[in-house]
């Protein structure tokens, strides 16, 4: 049975950090997606997309230390709900209130504070049960912030450090959520990557970078850290976030996309990847492209989600990201034409129609596959029944 109302979902951008010019980013705002959510829903579901990723801006809501206004935030819910819209929030998007960042003493409190606060706003304004991301993408922030002056503390060589104090907010936060909503369904997003080896490189080294990538999830499951107190349980619906940057030769860059060798490895086994090491439900929580690759892109990774599915992968979902198309973190005035909707100098939302016609199509694929692997365990569970019958008729 499925954890989402679709397969096909799609995330707003609603990063909200402050950048390398020392200038506060929100997204939802750049986007006018605060307010224009009602249209955006309704595009959305006209899609037959009815799974959408939001969230809901740390550094906004907490209007002064542990004082929250969820006022934006419940009109979204309240539209969400009108428009059928099953939403997964993210509690932190890469920004924090000013003055605070992951290794300060007062983080891990004010984010505990945070989650119990939303929690408790959360259940007196939908009676939708809360799908909940409580730090997106744990490892990208630790390297953007602590290896390469992306974003506050703007460090180097304190990628590790800072990636231990989000798992520790982040394993508190998922105790409070827990403590005053038991049902909610906690979600982690992190990046799907793989690093080539060349030659020169040796294996058991390449092994062990791409082994980071899983850093984060274990130490939330407890497999490493042990002191922060992490728990298997802890790991509910699991979600990997997948581009054409995700795949690259060591100390050279990028791999190519589209391939005219074909040296990436499939999505389809990156996902196989995943679910074995954690055997949880899994989703793709972010994935797309720009310019005119965008129903390209589209066409491919449904093509490796109905591989994946076909594998018996417990794969619910797929995300675009992001809906509406959004500025550069470090230059509001360009715009990547990344969305399912570009946007003319008003902000109006102009759909790219190969893209919406990429996830039509890739929607009825998707439902066909699902069909056929229904009926295909149900033929199976029919035929080992017959047996079973034969067998005690035979004895």
């Amino acid at each position: 049975m499925s954890l989402f109302k679709s397969f096909f979902m799609g995330g707003y951008e609603c990063a909200d950090h402050i950048n390398r010019s020392g200038e506060r980013v929100n997204l939802l705002k750049e986007t006018e997606h605060d307010l224009r959510a009602a249209e955006d829903y309704r595009d959305l579901a006209g899609l037959g997309i009815h799974v959408a990723r939001e969230g809901i801006c740390w550094s906004a809501v907490e209007v002064a230390p542990y004082v929250f206004d969820f006022t934006e935030v419940g009109n979204r819910i309240r539209l969400a709900d009108e428009a059928g819209i099953q939403v997964i929030w993210d509690l932190c998007h890469f920004g924090y209130p000013d003055g605070i960042y992951p290794t300060h003493p007062h983080f891990c409190q004010r984010f505990v504070a945070l989650c119990n606060a939303f929690a408790g706003f959360y259940s007196q304004a939908t009676d939708q049960p809360l799908f909940v991301v409580p730090i997106n993408e744990i490892s990208f922030l630790s390297w953007h912030s602590g290896d390469v002056r992306g974003t506050v503390p703007f460090a180097v060589n304190c990628g590790f450090d800072i990636k231990y104090h989000l798992c520790k907010a982040a394993i508190q936060g998922i105790q409070m959520l827990k403590s005053v909503l038991p049902e909610c369904r906690i979600v982690h997003v992190e990046p799907l990557i793989r690093i080539h080896g060349s030659l020169f490189d040796a294996p058991e080294h390449i092994d062990n970078l791409n082994e980071h990538q899983f850093q984060a999830m274990d130490i939330i499951a407890g497999r490493m850290c042990p002191e922060l107190g992490g728990s298997e349980e802890y790991l509910d619906i699991l979600g990997f976030n997948y581009y054409w940057s995700s795949q690259w030769d060591h100390g050279i860059g990028t791999l190519p996309w589209p391939e005219d060798t074909k040296r990436r490895t499939r999505v389809a086994d990156l996902l196989r990847m995943a679910y074995l090491r954690y055997s949880k439900p899994i989703f793709l929580s972010e994935t797309g492209h720009f310019g005119i690759g965008r129903a390209e892109w589209i066409e491919e990774i449904t093509e490796e989600c109905i591989v994946a599915l076909s594998e018996g992968i417990p794969l619910h979902g797929v995300c675009i990201y992001p809906v509406t198309d959004r500025p550069d973190w470090d230059d509001l005035t360009r715009y990547f034409d990344c969305g399912i909707y570009d946007l003319d100098l008003y902000k109006n939302r102009i759909a790219d129609l190969p893209t919406v016609n990429a996830i039509l199509r890739g929607q009825n694929a998707i439902a066909r596959a699902i069909a056929y692997n229904t009926m295909a365990l149900e033929l199976d569970e029919l035929s080992r029944d017959f047996d079973i019958v034969v067998d005690r008729y035979l004895k």
